[in-house]
């Protein structure tokens, strides 16, 4: 695209002479600044990028990937559709019905809002990690007629309970008798703990055998839907779809997605944002470079006037700034994409060292559900950045170029 004269002109004005050095330092400072932009671009888009994978996976771990559910919230000859789901689905890997209702647990004068679930031990883990997040008992100590219960760790300590202690679920299926109208309540045994890491679930959401479930919220055989696992997590709507077309009935499907679609969609606004305001570090750099040509274009009057003289074309003078603009901008692109790479594959490491060094911890563990600095880095999002710097870098350069492409070297070597 560039001759050799506009090519080499152009790189030979980058170099420092001893009557421009101001200028030269403003061209390093303009690679610094793009350099330090993409860099920290990089590294926190990748740490975003490692924080959502983090929640999702914890959201998972107790929310299924696809749900089918009852219409009137509850589903009947459940076996039958599980049937026909993984006769026509193979992307299920396991399915468990369950049933989900509210209620509220008090133990002594504690009272605590809760969300009930029953579940079949043996088919749960199929479709969620909650066994493996046990951090006291056994998920199977969940046996029908026992009444036993399994609560989340927040919600455990917000009622003062531990493993043996009973407490008493209300519900509010309400019995009718003589006296009047009474809620229907049920003393368990507190069985096991769990902790996920979300609060959502940590300090709402208990676990019950779902024969007992079925007791207390009059279900009889009936379950509220059933929980499904695939094998590939992001085919879940593409799979809930084509079962709301397959299941013809009083059935409602939906998917993890569409669950915590407002979360997601927060993320990935927050993502965006961030974007845009670590990219005016970017911005302030092309303003240096621009503000780096336009001292270079009056420095450089003469010279350019004597070129013009000597039949180099208004277009071959705009291309030998556009040339010295665009490789501080390449130099500083890649040098900062180089940066910006390492530390996103390194920023635990790092995070950890500087923690060590000033003896401080930034996200203390117990304050915060994720402790460390997840990072997972891809590589759209570094081709993003990278070509957005370039293009400002490259723009930042038209208006001095053009400037100096209008030179007239009458008017330029009048005083010479």
């Amino acid at each position: 695209m560039f001759k050799p004269l506009e090519l080499f002109v152009g790189l030979r004005y980058i170099r420092a002479k001893r009557r421009n050095q101001f200028i030269s330092f403003i061209s390093i400072t303009s690679i610094m600044g793009i350099i330090l932009g993409v860099t920290a671009l990089i590294t926190v888009l990748s740490v975003m990028n490692g924080f959502v994978t983090e929640l999702r996976e914890r959201i998972l771990s107790m929310t299924s990937h696809v749900v089918v559910n009852g219409f009137d919230g509850e589903l009947q000859d459940w076996q039958s559709v599980a049937a026909q789901i993984q006769k026509h689905q193979p992307e299920v890997i396991g399915l468990a019905p369950f049933i989900q209702g509210e209620g509220m647990l008090t133990a002594g004068q504690q009272v605590k809002g809760v969300m009930v679930r029953g579940v079949y031990p043996e088919e749960e883990i199929k479709v969620s990690d909650v066994a493996d997040k046990m951090i006291e008992g056994q998920f199977n100590d969940l046996k029908a007629g026992n009444y036993n219960i399994i609560l989340g760790k927040g919600l455990a300590r917000y009622l003062g309970v531990m493993i043996g202690d009973k407490v008493t679920l209300v519900t509010p299926k309400a019995l009718s008798t003589p006296a009047g109208i009474l809620p229907r309540l049920k003393r368990f045994t507190v069985s096991g703990v769990f902790e996920v890491g979300q609060n959502e679930y940590d300090t709402a959401l208990a676990f019950v055998h779902l024969k007992d479930a079925a007791k207390l919220y009059r279900m009889g055989e009936n379950v509220s839907g059933i929980r499904l696992k695939l094998d590939d997590l992001f085919a879940a709507t593409q799979v809930s779809n084509q079962l709301s077309i397959f299941l013809r009935g009083s059935y409602w499907v939906t998917d993890w997605s569409r669950q915590h679609a407002n979360f997601f969609r927060a993320v990935h606004l927050e993502k965006r944002m961030m974007f845009l305001i670590l990219m005016i570090i970017v911005i302030v750099a092309a303003f240096n470079i621009l503000s780096a040509l336009v001292m270079v274009v009056r420095d450089k009057q003469s010279d350019i006037a004597i070129l013009r003289t000597l039949g180099t074309s208004p277009r071959s003078i705009m291309m030998i700034f556009i040339v010295q603009g665009t490789v501080i901008g390449i130099a500083g692109t890649l040098l900062g994409m180089a940066g910006g790479v390492s530390l996103a594959l390194n920023v635990a490491a790092v995070v950890s060292f500087i923690e060590q060094l000033f003896s401080v911890q930034f996200m203390p563990a117990d304050v915060y559900f994720i402790s460390d600095f997840p990072s997972e880095l891809h590589w759209d999002d570094v081709l993003q950045v990278c070509a957005f710097a370039f293009l400002i870098s490259v723009v930042a350069t038209l208006y001095p170029a053009w400037n100096a492409s209008r030179t007239q070297p009458a008017e330029a070597l009048r005083y010479e």
